[in-house]
């Protein structure tokens, strides 16, 4: 009796177990234009994961509100695994910082599933300025006070609270220049008509190979394997000055939990490849991984780590 029980109980946990397998297409959601970062992650991943799967992974962009259009989208979808979104940090942890008002909270509507890269940011100078690395820089702002300022490529975006970060650490006071996108503020750097940028270092590379930017610092806890000889902010005297970028894979709330599993695996397994990560690593994202309790201990880490960096800049989005 005890063995018919037992075996009644393996069944119809398989049973519950296999229900819970994602059993048709899916649709990864990017809420940002085709041909970006984000973009050409979510492809690579796509294309691998439908390997995995045994269904097809089709990416759908839905760009506007800075992410927030996927967003809403996922926390009124279906919680069957067909529906997930790649987003960056901002639409989870920046935007519940500086929106008073959001259509979605990222702690009760989503559930993690996977942490899928890093990408770091860099501060950059004109080639001519004086200033070669972060303490030069700092006794140059000190020494220059109407010029003590930083440009970043938008109001409210994580490059502008990096330069808030950095004015806390230095001991500077710093004047925040918005910029319409990376190509203004990089014109604006090589025009000296800003004392420094901050953006995304992938998006500063070429120009500062090319002798028309140079780069201070980057943002990681060590330096970028895309630019190695470039020091940290913490190598160059600023400690505590670190936080990196990243995107991340999130299903609706609700989704099973072996639903979760099998999707966490499918990305883990789809970033373990040689070539997708040779193909990220060009676009200036570092794989990463893990299961979707690391993306959530991420989530809190990073809150913690930009809450007080964004209350001190008084910004808010709304």
């Amino acid at each position: 009796m005890l063995k018919k029980i037992a075996l009644g109980l393996g069944l119809c946990a398989a049973v519950s177990a296999a229900s819970a397998q994602v059993d048709k297409p899916v649709r990864l959601l990017v809420g940002f234009a085709p041909g970006g970062s984000a973009d050409i992650a979510a492809r690579l991943l796509a294309d691998r994961m439908k390997d995995e799967l045994k269904q097809s992974v089709v990416v759908e962009n839905r760009p506007g509100a800075g992410g927030r259009i996927v967003a809403e989208a996922i926390r009124n979808g279906p919680a069957d695994g067909s529906l997930l979104m790649l987003t960056p940090i901002v639409v989870t942890v920046l935007a519940p910082l500086v929106f008073t008002k959001l259509p979605y909270d990222p702690l009760v509507d989503f559930a993690p599933v996977a942490h899928v890269a890093n990408f770091q940011f860099a501060m950059s100078v004109a080639a001519t300025h004086p200033a070669r690395n972060v303490q030069e820089l700092v006794e140059w702002w000190k020494a220059n006070k109407p010029m003590a300022n930083f440009g970043s490529p938008a109001p409210g975006s994580l490059p502008h609270f990096f330069g808030v970060m950095i004015e806390r650490s230095a001991g500077v006071e710093l004047v925040h220049v918005p910029y319409n996108g990376g190509g203004p503020l990089m014109n604006a750097v090589m025009g000296n008509q800003v004392s420094s940028g901050i953006d995304t270092l992938v998006d500063q590379i070429e120009l500062h190979r090319t002798g028309k930017i140079r780069l201070i610092a980057t943002s990681g806890a060590q330096r970028s394997p895309l630019l190695p000889e470039v020091p940290t902010f913490g190598e160059g005297g600023l400690k505590g000055v670190e936080g990196t970028s990243w995107f991340a894979v999130y299903a609706p709330a609700k989704t099973p939990d072996a639903t979760v599993r099998q999707l966490n695996a499918s990305i883990n397994k789809a970033l373990a490849v040689p070539e997708l990560r040779e193909r990220f690593m060009k676009l200036g994202l570092e794989p990463t991984g893990g299961t979707p309790a690391d993306l959530s201990a991420r989530m809190a880490q990073d809150t913690a780590r930009w809450s007080p960096v964004v209350k001190a800049s008084g910004f808010k989005a709304d």
